[in-house]
């Protein structure tokens, strides 16, 4: 990948900087931030750590949104001192980014994106494979670490997604959650994991490292250089004649964004509440 581009400076925009430069995902990465020269000063301070890390990515801070058009894949993150993009003014730069980037994929890391990427879809008519947000991969790997203390085991042999809208309407489907091969449900009693459920509201919304590592790990699949298929906020499909919301849903990622969803086996107690989360 050519380069990425990384809309805010903030804690999330700088840790993501950070890691996609360590991962070697793109020759370039472009951290943008309106406010004085914090991009700039953040773009160099990673830069020095190179000799350090071992990467060889190149780091450039501007203060000026239009410079990203050229990047493969746009991150909306957070600005220094004011948070996330949220509301007009995150659509406005959505909508202007569609237009001088019509090829770009647009990630949107920030926790509360969801309304970004579904009033992006609604009003500005963007696609769906290419406008979307990254944050449920970031609570799956809470939910994954919940679920490897219940069953005392590691993290990294849990497999699950999370599909709905956190933190108040989260799906997990019990049914194809696996922990080093076995099935979840045959580990974990009913009991165990409605406790894990109940415990689930409380890690939303993830920290800005949690958030930076599932952008991350988004960019990855995207570049090919990974064969994940993580959780992220998808836009409703329009085509369908059907009013519903953007959700979180497992997605398998291409070059161009999106190139399928993965809605994964469900009980029907599952199936109506990810039907409830969807309604608009």
């Amino acid at each position: 990948m050519q380069e990425v581009a990384i809309l805010g400076a903030g804690e999330i925009g700088g840790a993501l900087a950070h890691l996609v430069a360590r991962r070697g995902v793109a020759r370039t990465i472009r951290l943008v931030d309106d406010k004085d020269r914090i991009a700039e000063g953040k773009a160099l301070d990673i830069a020095q750590s190179a000799p350090i890390d071992g990467f060889a990515t190149q780091l450039v801070g501007s203060t000026d949104a239009s410079t990203a058009a050229g990047a493969h894949v746009i991150v909306l993150a957070d600005r220094a001192g004011a948070g996330e993009w949220q509301g007009e003014e995150a659509l406005r730069l959505v909508e202007r980014l569609t237009r001088s980037a019509p090829r770009a994929v647009i990630l949107c890391a920030g926790a509360s994106h969801r309304e970004v990427v579904d009033v992006a879809a609604r009003e500005l008519h963007a696609p769906r494979s290419r406008v979307f947000g990254s944050a449920p991969e970031a609570l799956a790997g809470g939910i994954r670490a919940l679920v490897a203390l219940a069953a005392n085991a590691s993290p990294r042999d849990v497999s699950l997604s999370v599909l709905g809208v956190p933190p108040s309407h989260t799906v997990i489907p019990w049914e194809d959650a696996t922990l080093a091969g076995c099935a979840l449900t045959r580990l974990l009693d009913e009991p165990a994991r409605r406790r894990i459920a109940a415990r689930i509201s409380a890690l939303w919304p993830p920290g800005p490292y949690a958030l930076a590592m599932a952008a991350t790990m988004v960019i990855e699949a995207i570049s090919g250089k990974s064969r994940r298929t993580p959780s992220c906020f998808v836009a409703p499909d329009l085509s369908a004649g059907r009013r519903t919301r953007a959700a979180a849903l497992p997605v398998r990622l291409g070059p161009a964004g999106i190139a399928d969803v993965m809605v994964p086996q469900l009980s029907v107690v599952e199936k109506v509440a990810l039907d409830n989360a969807m309604q608009v």
